[in-house]
């Protein structure tokens, strides 16, 4: 209506004296720019705000739409016993495979959604949204752990090894591990156990978190988790981007040279070769994301002193050779948090830091 319209622009421009942006102010009123502009124009040239489109009449109808009689018409064939179990996408090619038409498969699924009738058909259940975890922030060790379940290949075709591990977001550090021949609950229990035990987790408020796997949800797990204060997090069904700390380091482990080119004999000879790659990894290995510290290092506080002294060696060979430096010398300066799931505005920084190396 021509006085629905005036009252529209009339309340944008007040916003936009008020200092609004003007697309924010339209888009609180769900009127597009270009349609205010067009208003405006109208308002200016013709001195009225009349609608003048020809599908703006009232009481206009359009040409094809669907009469009573063939909206019924959908609706008892979609009600019959042929075509009950089906949705509209079988039920008009079948049709036309007897030589009927009726309406399209589009009209099908409006008329369907009108009488509110629109309805998973057969046995499947409905996809469900479900919410992304919540998001953690650790700014030191021992806040927020990781762990999850890989395969490592046994000698015997088809049967693998299950290699727990639990990793500190934080500093990298592989707190805990265990190897073994199958997945239960109670070996992610025990190992939880012990890496508290070995980390000295006396307070309440440490988050640890995983997928949906059996072994992480089991009743043995979460009543430890209860026992010892932990906070469990869990991951969305089948979207490992929400777990990405532990599949980063799973990628390490076997794609490391020193993983054997061949399966392993025995769970002690999987155990023998992960407790050296446990020992190389927080030992030696200088984690990209965390300026190429050792996972040791940073999770026992020694990495400040040992990025400063590489500030020092590159400020000094930058005053020995001006001209070889364009601009600042790298950054060492520290990675003082780490997201887990972190919202969209801290989503960018977090890729750039979350690297395998």
């Amino acid at each position: 209506m021509p006085q629905d319209r005036q009252m529209a622009i009339d309340l944008i421009e007040e916003a936009v004296v008020a200092g609004a942006r003007r697309h924010k102010a339209c888009a609180v009123l769900e009127i597009a720019v270009r349609t205010l502009q067009r208003w405006q124009k109208t308002l200016q040239e013709e001195n009225t705000l009349a609608d003048h489109r020809q599908a703006a009449a009232v009481g206009r109808t359009s040409a094809n739409k669907l009469s009573e009689a063939e909206r019924q018409a959908i609706l008892g064939i979609c009600h019959s016993p042929e075509f009950r179990s089906l949705p509209p996408s079988q039920i008009v090619p079948r049709l036309a495979d007897e030589g009927a038409y009726v309406a399209s498969e589009s009209s099908f699924y409006r008329v369907l959604r009108e009488a509110d009738q629109v309805n998973r058909r057969g046995r499947a259940k409905a996809p469900r949204s479900v919410p992304k975890p919540e998001g953690f922030q650790a700014t030191g060790p021992n806040q927020v752990w990781s762990w999850d379940i890989t395969f490592l290949a046994s000698a015997i075709r088809g049967a693998f090894y299950r290699l727990y591990l639990v990793e500190d977001i934080f500093s990298r550090k592989i707190v805990g591990w265990e190897v073994h021949e199958d997945e239960s609950a109670d070996h992610a229990s025990v190992l939880i156990r012990k890496a508290c035990l070995a980390e000295g987790i006396r307070q309440q408020g440490l988050v640890l978190h995983s997928d949906n796997g059996g072994p992480m949800k089991g009743a043995t797990m979460l009543a430890t988790l209860q026992k010892l204060g932990v906070v469990p997090s869990f991951s969305r069904p089948s979207v490992s981007d929400d777990n990405p700390y532990s599949e980063s380091l799973f990628r390490t482990l076997k794609y490391t040279p020193a993983y054997p080119g061949k399966p392993f004999e025995s769970v002690e000879d999987a155990r023998r070769w992960v407790h050296g790659f446990v020992q190389w990894y927080n030992g030696e290995h200088r984690h990209s994301a965390i300026r190429y510290v050792t996972p040791n290092q940073r999770h026992h506080g020694e990495e400040q002193g040992l990025l400063k002294r590489r500030e020092a060696v590159y400020n000094a060979a930058k005053q020995r050779n001006p001209h070889r430096w364009s601009g600042n010398t790298r950054n060492w300066t520290p990675v003082t948090e780490v997201w887990l799931n972190p919202p969209k505005e801290n989503q960018a920084e977090n890729r750039r830091n979350l690297k395998a190396a």
